[in-house]
């Protein structure tokens, strides 16, 4: 039986989170105090006692989640994966985990990809909205027919588990899909409280200053494969692992189709590394055979 470990996106964060990884164990103390240095602030003392608020900035949130994942994941004993994936930004703790990037450059991407996706936030007003008990292709469908008719953006974003899909675009055009989504039979069609339209189009932007900074970072031969995002797929060519996690920003994150790919690769136990149960959750949904357990 193979192990697989995943690491979760934005969304995880807590006021509080890793504190105990940094009392308990020195692996994760060394992680969080180069982080800050990197980072050139404290974001430690953020994590272990900002508010929620104070977590939900993109450019502390997403950098938060990442060292926790890593932190998590450097505090086990003997963790050798057989295959990893992430969610969304998820994915940089997972080319951490397998060799394919250090600590120190995987972070610097990710602080500048929170703060290119915080710009694109500011340049297209948008949301995210979470769709449930819908068959994925009725909202696929859906949500093209409005882009075809009205010209607005929205597309689907997260494919989280079977019937639950959440949908990324302009605020009009998220709206009017919500509407047709309840009218069409879903159980819940629900705004959620996010900075702008992750995983659509309205990121390019973000995607290009991403993709310059990519282009300059180091990447190595992994130790096991990543079930990347946009593939759903195993990948270990590093050229391959560069583009796809260009296009993961405008891309939809196929976290169902990633789960799905590894159990039929063999993964019979997944271990969430970061913070919170998320992952745990869904993969319980999308294979409920599986061992599921978590590090946070």
């Amino acid at each position: 039986m193979k192990k697989a470990y995943v690491f979760p996106g934005q969304g995880a964060q807590f006021s509080g989170m890793g504190k105990l990884l940094f009392e308990q164990s020195e692996k994760a103390r060394l992680i969080f105090e180069e982080a800050n240095e990197i980072l050139g602030f404290h974001i430690s003392d953020i994590m272990f006692n900002g508010t929620d608020e104070d977590l939900k900035k993109t450019n502390i949130t997403q950098p938060a989640v990442f060292i926790h994942s890593i932190a998590a994941f450097q505090s086990l004993p003997d963790a050798k994966p057989d295959m990893v994936a992430g969610h969304s930004l998820g994915e940089f703790s997972a080319l951490v985990a397998n060799q394919t990037l250090r600590f120190a450059d995987a972070l610097k991407l990710v602080s500048i990809r929170a703060q290119a996706m915080q710009k694109a936030c500011e340049l297209h007003p948008s949301t995210m909205a979470a769709v449930l008990g819908l068959d994925d292709a009725k909202v696929e469908e859906i949500c093209q027919h409005i882009s075809n008719e009205s010209g607005e953006v929205v597309v689907a974003a997260n494919y989280n588990c079977p019937g639950q899909l959440v949908i990324s675009g302009s605020l009009q055009g998220i709206d009017m899909a919500c509407e047709r989504l309840k009218a069409a039979g879903a159980k819940r069609a629900l705004v959620l409280p996010v900075g702008g339209a992750f995983h659509s189009p309205l990121m390019m932007p973000a995607r290009e200053e991403l993709a310059a900074a990519i282009e300059e970072t180091n990447f190595q031969h992994p130790v096991c494969p990543v079930y990347q995002n946009v593939t759903a797929s195993a990948v270990a060519d590093p050229a391959s692992i560069r583009k796809n996690l260009v296009e993961q920003l405008t891309g939809a994150v196929k976290w169902t189709q990633c789960v799905q790919a590894m159990v039929a690769d063999g993964a019979g136990s997944f271990v969430e590394c970061g913070p919170g149960k998320v992952l745990q959750g869904l993969i319980s949904k999308i294979h409920k055979e599986s061992e599921v357990s978590g590090v946070s």
